[in-house]
């Protein structure tokens, strides 16, 4: 189960609208089969891992992040896959909360006389399904905040101004953060101020670029940014107000931008509006890469899962500070998350924070055989 993890984690951000799923076939004792969710959701990791096991399946032991499905989507079950290759037991983390699954994949193997145990490393399953299980059952991708602060709590000069704070080793960290993530969301001001790229550029990995997505409810992003100059080569998404104006909107699209209409109070868009958007679109897995206002907002509203707080050695004197109208200690001392993890990369530290929840048991754990 721990190498179907693994394998799972390579789907990240290159999966969706399907979940990031792991899957080994072993056999007395011996691996003869791997797989992962293939680009785009499709091929399923187990059909990829009994399409590698070919004969060998037979009479062996399926090991899955996830409950195989048990629908007819755009591809058949996995489930029919499974029985076909006569796979004796199956071993996953975890039922899926998909309602069109949801207990009946397991149910089905069960039925036709296959062993099925449910809950082997149930915990570390669930952190890497994040995306599909807050989509299924709150119609929203899972959002993680990312911040990079000084030693005095600040990310940006006077004036708004853009300031190196951490070293290299956390900015190729944040690109490969990225690559696991299917967007990455920012706001207006941060696109003004920095004009950033927000694709990922580590070596071979270019193609994994997040969708970019740009909260701007007046249309003010500019055709000659880095956003919209590169955009025929990695998806970009624009929120904007109903009433903004679409004298801009022709050239933005015409460089290959999607101009997106949202719900709207006050100048600010809705962000439970755009995030279910997003998930409506196959969006799971979102990071917030934004200024001190649009990240503020984000936990503000309860809509931040998990933070990863990049903290420097290194003060910055005067400037911005990292929340707009809230100290730094809303997010790292706020009841609703729980630092979980930290780690030194380079001079810099980084802080992981997840929401507290529980998560109720899978139903399939009580009717394990």
């Amino acid at each position: 189960m721990a190498l179907a993890l693994t394998l799972g984690r390579r789907g990240l951000g290159n999966a969706w609208p399907n979940p990031a799923v792991g899957a080994v076939v072993v056999r007395d004792g011996i691996m003869v089969g791997r797989g992962w969710t293939q680009p785009g959701g499709r091929p399923h990791a187990e059909v990829e891992a009994l399409r590698r096991a070919g004969a060998a399946a037979r009479g062996a032991t399926l090991y899955a992040t996830l409950e195989p499905c048990s629908h007819h989507g755009q591809t058949p079950p996995c489930v029919d896959a499974i029985l076909a290759a006569g796979v004796a037991r199956v071993v996953s983390a975890l039922e899926d909360p998909n309602p069109q699954i949801a207990g009946e994949g397991h149910a089905r193997l069960r039925q036709q006389g296959v062993a099925v145990d449910v809950g082997l490393g149930a915990e570390q399953a669930r952190r890497q399904h994040a995306g599909h299980f807050r989509r299924v059952r709150d119609g929203r991708p899972h959002v993680t905040l990312k911040l990079a602060v000084s030693a005095d709590g600040k990310v940006g000069l006077p004036g708004r101004k853009p300031a190196s704070i951490t070293g290299e080793a956390a900015r190729l960290r944040v690109h490969q953060m990225r690559a696991m993530n299917d967007a990455v969301v920012t706001g207006i001001g941060t696109v003004l101020a920095d004009d950033p790229q927000l694709n990922v550029r580590l070596s071979g990995m270019e193609p994994r670029s997040p969708v970019r997505v740009v909260l701007d409810s007046q249309l003010r992003l500019p055709p000659r940014s880095q956003l919209a100059i590169s955009a025929t080569r990695t998806l970009d998404w624009v929120f904007v107000a109903a009433d903004a104006k679409p004298e801009h909107e022709r050239v933005l699209t015409d460089a290959g931008v999607e101009v997106l209409r949202a719900p709207s109070q006050n100048g600010r868009l809705d962000l439970l509006a755009v995030l279910r958007a997003l998930a409506g679109r196959g969006i799971t897995r979102v990071m917030v890469e934004a200024g001190p206002i649009l990240s503020a907002a984000f936990l503000t509203a309860d809509l931040v899962d998990a933070a990863a707080l990049f903290r420097s050695p290194n003060p910055l004197g005067e400037g911005l500070d990292a929340l707009e109208g809230l100290p730094l200690s809303a997010l790292t001392l706020s009841p609703k998350l729980r630092l979980v993890e930290s780690e030194q990369i380079g001079a810099d530290t980084l802080q992981v924070y997840e929401r507290r929840e529980v998560i109720p048991a899978e139903r399939s754990e009580s009717r394990n055989p």
